[in-house]
């Protein structure tokens, strides 16, 4: 669906994005994170063919970027950071003008669905200047989908909305997903890019890290599994940890921290050691890192080796 080569942005001496090598299956949710100013509009810019890379390649949906420039246009969606609208006009009538560019053959039919699918059908006569930050958004998304786009780009979708209109417009893109889209996503919501991704680029100027949400973990974590015991967790560390397969362990009070690669395989042993031991197991479970603090994690990592170029 998305493929780049070396793609590459210069903005006079500043390199915006370097190399950006990637390729994205048609369906998938794909998370595009980093920090302000780490390229990422830029990306989407250039994978709209808004603006011209400076080298590099890219094809989306069998389109060469510079040669099916139109192609790419007309056959993606996307929602901008801050869309803009004719404030005077209602929601009806911005949606029928976008619909007539894109060429929408059931202009009627096509507005009506999205309006009543993002709740704004009882809206749809007055003027878009009237509507709310979260309203607009929704209006926005509509705009984005009105053609029916194997491709979607939404940067920042729930930026500045209330939780009750993030939540709407998460449950949208699940929708969305589910229709075999393809949805290329920018956010600084690290809830929402673990919940919604099926797997996420962590980026600043150029890509830093690549795979599925579980997949960061286990990188940079590995797995743990924690036993609740009923009394100071130091006593059971002997039983433990001099397993082959335990990679680490720590006692925080009543509770053992184990790393292990496959707890599934280990869980059993783990426990009949402990319990033949006199240890009073009040309950087990896994830590899971949350996607923000291995987001923050590569963030440094990445600002401390350009630090050192």
């Amino acid at each position: 669906m998305i493929e780049t080569t070396n793609l590459t942005k210069k903005f006079d001496d500043n390199t915006a994005v370097d190399r950006l090598t990637l390729a994205i299956p048609e369906g998938e949710v794909f998370g595009f994170l980093g920090p302000n100013g780490a390229g990422k509009t830029t990306t989407v810019r250039m994978l709209t063919s808004l603006i011209a890379p400076t080298s590099g390649t890219a094809v989306l949906m069998g389109h060469k970027l510079g040669q099916g420039d139109i192609e790419i246009r007309r056959n993606v969606g996307i929602l901008t950071e801050t869309p803009g609208m004719y404030e005077r006009l209602s929601a009806h009538k911005n949606l029928s003008i976008y619909a007539r560019l894109y060429e929408v053959k059931d202009i009627t039919g096509q507005v009506e669905k999205y309006l009543r699918m993002l709740g704004l059908w009882e809206r749809r006569n007055d003027a878009t200047g009237t509507f709310s930050k979260g309203m607009r958004q929704k209006l926005a998304i509509a705009r984005a989908l009105l053609h029916e786009p194997r491709l979607l780009f939404l940067d920042e979708p729930t930026a500045g909305l209330d939780p009750e209109a993030s939540r709407l417009v998460r449950d949208f893109i699940g929708e969305v997903k589910g229709q075999g889209r393809t949805i290329f996503l920018t956010t600084h919501n690290l809830d929402e890019a673990d919940r919604l991704c099926d797997r996420i680029a962590v980026f600043k100027s150029r890509l830093r890290v690549l795979d599925t949400p579980e997949g960061l973990r286990k990188q940079l974590y590995g797995r743990q599994v924690v036993f609740h015991l009923a009394r100071e967790a130091a006593t059971g560390l002997p039983i433990l940890q001099n397993l082959p397969y335990v990679k680490k362990i720590e006692a925080i009070e009543n509770k053992l921290l184990v790393a292990v690669d496959d707890p599934e395989t280990h869980n059993p042993e783990m426990i009949r050691l402990l319990v033949n031991d006199g240890q009073n197991i009040q309950f087990v479970g896994e830590l899971r890192h949350s996607l923000e603090e291995i987001y923050l994690q590569l963030v440094n990592e990445a600002e401390e080796e350009d630090g050192q170029n």
